[in-house]
């Protein structure tokens, strides 16, 4: 895999990247680690993702060199000396990760970001002006900027708690009311989106056994399963940990319970399910991305019960509807809106 712009930016800067116990926070795996290995021969390198495909490449091909980490935020006795922070999507979740290492630093630690222009990265200084000192910027190339600063040392001493970076909502569809709990960067942070409430009010009305949520964000989908259909058995997965946790509170908001999972698409899924409903996803970081949720309609009928059926929300301009066709069954639309549709199969037979 060739490196990434941001990785080349990093690499061109090498003089700032001398450490002996670096901390990287969701870099992808395009072979970095081994140009930095081979630079600055580190005593260990920590990896911390909250993606789940992106710590499963790092762990597979450096687990003799890398202690990895996959969570929704990030506990170690290690005070790190430098600290790669790739730039996120969510500008909310920049002062998250901040905050989040703020127990492993020191004044002098040198933290580092790294981004593409059109993350938005322009913006770093003025988001981090109440956490870090002098963050400035180092360099710009390939369309990428790299930014560098210091905590400030008062903001070494403050206490990290998951619970002050919820946000919670709560909605009402179908008459059905729920509370949802949202950390920074998870899909629909303080409000319901159009496509998951078309999909809501299009379900059927009768639903028991085990359920699929597939890419369950904050976990709304799987809360109106289980209030409104209470002889359900839910199963949500995602590809973000930090998604997996705001589902979990929201399932623990609304009393109910449920099996929360990491997949990269369908991979760690081993169970039947009778009913499969998910607005799956189409973006990774900031880039349009389909391969997962096609791959999941690929799969899925693998993982359905022989009358199961399989109800989905996507932009209506997504193809989705002759990958369902071919791989699942006869598939129909059951609803238009807004520029989302409805795609629902029943399996007959398998």
């Amino acid at each position: 895999m060739s490196l990434s712009n941001p990785s080349q930016l990093l690499l061109r800067n090498s003089e700032l990247l001398n450490s002996q116990t670096p901390l990287f926070i969701n870099l992808s795996e395009d072979g970095f680690i081994n140009a930095y290995i081979e630079l600055h021969s580190p005593q260990n390198i920590h990896c911390f993702n909250n993606n789940f495909i992106d710590y499963q490449a790092i762990k597979h091909k450096h687990s003799d060199k890398v202690t990895t980490t996959f969570a929704s935020n990030y506990q170690t006795d290690i005070c790190h000396d430098l600290v790669i922070i790739a730039f996120p999507k969510s500008k909310a979740e920049l002062n998250f990760t901040l905050a989040m290492i703020a127990h492993c630093v020191d004044k002098n630690t040198k933290i580092l970001l790294v981004g593409e222009k059109k993350g938005g990265i322009q913006s770093a200084e003025k988001l981090t002006k109440d956490i870090l000192l002098c963050c400035r910027k180092e360099d710009a190339a390939r369309h990428c900027m790299l930014y560098v600063g210091l905590f400030k040392p008062e903001k070494l001493t403050e206490t990290f708690n998951l619970q002050d970076w919820f946000k919670q909502y709560q909605i009402t569809v179908a008459g059905i009311e729920l509370k949802i709990a949202s950390l920074p960067g998870v899909f629909s942070q303080q409000k319901l989106d159009v496509g998951t409430e078309l999909l809501l009010n299009n379900l059927s009305d009768n639903m028991t056994d085990k359920v699929l949520d597939f890419g369950c964000g904050a976990g709304v989908i799987s809360c109106f399963v289980g209030k409104r259909f209470p002889n359900t058995k839910l199963s949500l997965l995602d590809v973000s940990a930090l998604a997996l946790t705001s589902a979990q509170e929201s399932l623990k908001l609304n009393n109910l319970t449920g099996e929360v999972f990491a997949s990269n698409s369908l991979s760690t899924v081993n169970e039947q399910y009778q009913h499969v409903v998910s607005n799956p996803p189409f973006h990774q970081g900031l880039k349009t991305h389909y391969q997962a949720s096609e791959d999941f309609l690929m799969g899925i009928k693998k993982q359905m019960n022989k009358s199961a059926s399989i109800t989905i929300v996507a932009n209506s301009f997504l193809r989705y509807q002759p990958i369902m066709q071919a791989h699942i069954g006869n598939t129909h639309i059951i609803a238009k809106d807004k520029g989302f549709t409805i795609y629902q199969a029943q399996l007959l037979s398998k």
